[in-house]
């Protein structure tokens, strides 16, 4: 049986743009750029072809939790998102105590050097109480360096990123240790203003958690830090393109503003992602899930989200009218970057991974590849 494959006749999403009628070749788990006479051609035509999804900021899915699950529930929530095409997957904590967060980082810290995960997020303790969102408000605390520095050394070489409110006392030496020590500095559940918002940024921060979220609202005399974040080109802002986290307006705003090259689009999932309505745990806080929009059962504040990013890819397209290339870029390429992956994953270039997702023409997901394996065939659906 051949193990190459010839994926023929879709629309495919290259860095170059969009070939019409293109192809692909897998060879094993890898993108390759010649196929062997006996490969085997399997026909997209109709279908577009882009490169499996990356996200950097994901809680769970699947009714299993990242944040508190076993080594069980962390897989389960993985494939759950992989059934939506994401097939590289940072898992983001909540905010806990120290001793709970290091421990937590140890069991997400093996399944990323076993390869399921692409490393942890730390979102929490180092938030501004002003801004907590769905984070527990007694187990907050400043960002000190030696608190941050214990965290990235429980992750073993695994930490990708850290959100920290960076105007809270230690907040800048912190973007300065993180820097350091080559993990993300992301301001995020901040009260900072502009000025502060700079410093931290000239400091070493380089992404945005959520923007627009968790943050002071853009001012025309207080433009706070949403405009510092929009403007640098050394930042890269996260989107939660749900529907509910965002107006159309002020997606759009970030998008046109920041480029397509310094957008991430993210879920912010909870376990309720692909799973449905009900009630659940984020960290030590209950949550109520309604028609898919997830809320703090006490002060009502939006707690994650239920996304997945084959939804956000079609929100993107089909509502926002944002070109395709450019929604590809922010799913995929962008966040691989970020992480430093991208000579792996991000695009859909020889030598890579296989990760592939296979979209209909009204952008419904019909088949998703990892590593040269499908995860959804579209061949059976």
């Amino acid at each position: 049986m051949a193990t190459s494959k010839v994926f023929a006749g879709a629309q495919v999403v290259l860095p170059t743009g969009i070939v019409n009628g293109g192809r692909v070749i897998v060879d094993g788990s890898r993108i390759a750029g010649s196929a062997p006479a006996d490969a085997e051609t399997v026909d997209l035509s109709g279908h577009w072809l882009v490169p499996g999804f990356v996200d950097i900021h994901n809680h769970g899915g699947g009714g299993a939790s990242f944040t508190s699950g076993t080594v069980e529930d962390v897989l389960k929530g993985i494939h759950t998102h992989r059934l939506h095409g994401t097939t590289t997957t940072v898992a983001s904590t909540v905010t806990g105590d120290m001793d709970g967060l290091a421990q937590r980082a140890g069991l997400l810290s093996e399944l990323a050097e076993q390869g399921d995960l692409a490393g942890v997020h730390f979102e929490g303790p180092f938030i501004s109480p002003c801004r907590k969102g769905a984070h527990s408000e007694e187990l907050l605390r400043d960002p000190d360096p030696a608190e941050v520095r214990k965290l990235i050394d429980a992750a073993r070489g695994q930490a990708r990123m850290v959100t920290l409110a960076t105007e809270l006392p230690g907040g800048i030496d912190s973007v300065r240790l993180l820097a350091e020590h080559g993990v993300i500095a992301a301001i995020g559940h901040t009260d900072a203003t502009y000025e502060q918002t700079v410093e931290a940024i000239d400091a070493g921060a380089t992404v945005a958690t959520h923007l627009f979220n968790a943050m002071p609202a853009l001012g025309h005399r207080t433009p706070g830090p949403i405009a510092a974040l929009l403007e640098d080109d050394r930042v890269t802002v996260e989107l939660i393109n749900d529907g509910t986290h965002l107006h159309p307006a002020s997606l759009e705003l970030a998008f046109h503003h920041a480029g397509a090259a310094r957008v991430a689009f993210i879920t912010d999932a909870m376990d309720a992602a692909g799973f449905g309505d009900g009630r659940y745990m984020l960290g030590p806080l209950e949550v109520e899930v309604a028609d898919g929009v997830a809320r703090l059962v006490e002060g009502g504040s939006i707690a994650g989200s239920t996304l997945t990013l084959d939804r956000a890819f079609k929100r993107a397209v089909t509502v926002d009218r944002l070109p395709v290339e450019d929604v590809v870029a922010a799913l995929s390429a962008n966040p691989a970057r970020l992480l430093g992956l991208y000579d792996t994953v991000g695009s859909l270039e020889p030598g890579k991974r296989a990760d592939l997702v296979v979209l209909d023409s009204t952008f419904d997901l019909k088949g998703v590849m990892r590593g040269g394996e499908w995860v959804v065939d579209p061949l059976l659906g």
